[in-house]
């Protein structure tokens, strides 16, 4: 995977209806869409990934817990 960003802070996402979800801190991937960003991160046995509102990607940014490279 190759990484574009990487997360230095609190990252969370939710998935359905479940509780909040910490991404780790580390390298990512990130893929903008009009309205979403897609964040991908972990090995090669163990990829995650989840869309979050493109306002909640522009927060963490403004925020730096998600570095662009």
């Amino acid at each position: 995977m190759p990484a574009n960003a990487k997360v230095t802070g609190n990252v969370e996402y939710r998935a359905g209806d479940g509780p909040l979800i910490l991404i780790p801190q580390g390298p990512i991937e990130v893929e903008l869409a009009p309205d979403s960003a897609v964040l991908s991160w972990g090995d090669a046995g163990n990829m995650q990934t989840t869309a979050i509102p493109l306002d909640e990607y522009q927060r963490y940014l403004s925020e730096g817990v998600i570095q662009t490279d």
